[in-house]
């Protein structure tokens, strides 16, 4: 069954760190741009940071410096480090096979999209 699956969301208080991993069973990720986007309750889903196929990565404003995505091809796996966490940060994120963008927009999901995990921030 080709999916992926996220997983390491959780409660965390303001400036502590998450780990989310996004799991591709079916498929290989070696030749895929992967992408994390988040969904705050009552907001759109946005776009938080790509990995392009290539390796170049792509970060929303407000995670530079504090988001690092990463591809581990022999788990096949991407996971998202999040540090110095805010409450803005709060809502369920997904992992997307995608087309990576540049520009505020960050990445567009195409085939395969996670069920999410939900991250909270609070102190």
């Amino acid at each position: 069954q080709v999916q992926l699956v996220e997983s390491g969301g959780g409660l965390a208080q303001p400036g502590e760190s998450l780990r989310l991993s996004c799991a591709a069973s079916g498929f290989t990720l070696d030749d895929y741009a992967v992408a994390w986007f988040r969904q705050a309750a009552g907001k759109e889903r946005e776009g938080v940071s790509c990995l392009g196929s290539s390796g170049t990565t792509y970060y929303q404003d407000s995670v530079k410096g504090r988001f690092t995505i990463s591809k581990d091809n022999a788990k096949n796996t991407v996971t998202l480090q999040m540090n110095s966490l805010k409450p803005e940060d709060t809502g369920v994120y997904y992992c997307a096979t995608s087309f990576c963008l540049s520009g505020p927009r960050i990445a567009m999901p195409t085939d395969i999209m996670g069920q999410g995990t939900q991250v909270t921030v609070s102190s």
